[in-house]
């Protein structure tokens, strides 16, 4: 309340006591107290701190949201290399999805995943020596980490897949081929610099593949390591959802449509089978048991 609002006009008139007099004593008594404190009611207004002074808890604030955002939600990633091309240029930074993964989603075929070097993969390329600013920048997200040793592939077959690539024809996963016009690098052939397979690929890993095949040291060039040029889930850091900049690049990553073709996936294929299968053993146990009780019947 401010200090004017009880003024002498407002305040409540003097009721005679017992003895017909005036409580003047108490009257002056309160007003004594009004003009002893900034707001009439006995406590001082509190000055609001300035923005100088809040700069530093907002500052902080700032920087665990950015480094809760890089750990559970987005992290930014930079393209170090042509192996994706068209899809991705070097030095486009994409956003990656990190938050899928934490409810047990795991890579599907035809998404771009950012994954960690799962051993071998990486030994021939250059070190790279961030500055301090650099090294805090990446640390809480705001930039991409120039350290750490991440690779950007497209998944092209996942775990109980058999997938393979023979010269002059296309990947064929399940038994279906492939039609990668719409990403694969204008000029290139699926896999005439390195045919492979078949190979089945082992439950919980990817096999992943370049846009740029010509240019791409993936999973068909390190099949003796270990997981033979399979890639774990557990390695997979995200998703690549959109390319965030260059601002006159942005854009999606979308799942192309060759590979939501029917027959596809291999457990779906096998469906009806199983399904065929699983319905067919619980009429057979019931025709036993009524033919054994058929039998007693008989006795």
């Amino acid at each position: 309340m401010a200090v004017g609002a009880r003024s002498g006009r407002e305040e409540p008139e003097d009721r005679p006591d017992q003895s017909g007099n005036a409580g003047s004593a108490g009257t002056t008594g309160r007003a004594g107290s009004d003009s002893d404190t900034p707001d009439g009611g006995g406590k001082a207004v509190k000055k609001p701190r300035s923005f100088w002074k809040e700069l530093p808890l907002l500052i902080v604030i700032a920087l665990v949201l950015a480094l809760l955002i890089k750990t559970f939600l987005v992290q930014a990633f930079s393209i170090p290399s042509d192996s994706m091309q068209n899809t991705l240029q070097r030095g486009d930074r994409v956003l990656v999805d990190k938050l899928t993964p934490w409810f047990g989603a795991e890579p599907e075929r035809g998404e771009v995943v950012v994954f960690h070097d799962p051993g071998g993969w990486l030994d021939d390329t250059e070190e790279v020596h961030p500055n301090v600013v650099q090294k805090f920048l990446s640390f809480i997200g705001l930039m991409p980490s120039a350290e750490e040793k991440d690779l950007i592939k497209r998944v092209i077959a996942i775990g109980g897949d058999t997938v393979e690539c023979r010269e002059n024809g296309p990947v064929v996963v399940n038994g279906k081929a492939l039609d990668e016009k719409s990403f694969i690098f204008p000029g290139n052939t699926p896999c005439n610099d390195e045919p492979f397979g078949p190979i089945k690929v082992p439950e919980g890993r990817i096999w992943v593949m370049g846009d740029h095949r010509q240019d791409s040291r993936d999973s068909r060039y390190h099949q003796e390591l270990p997981g033979s040029g399979t890639v774990s889930n557990d390695e997979v850091v995200g998703r690549a959802i959109v390319v965030a900049w260059p601002i006159n690049r942005w854009a999606t990553l979308p799942v192309p449509e060759t590979f939501d073709q029917p027959g596809l996936n291999a457990a779906m294929a096998m469906a009806p089978g199983a399904v065929g299968i699983a319905g067919a053993v619980p009429i057979v146990l019931w025709r036993r048991r009524r033919a054994r009780l058929d039998s007693a019947r008989q006795k």
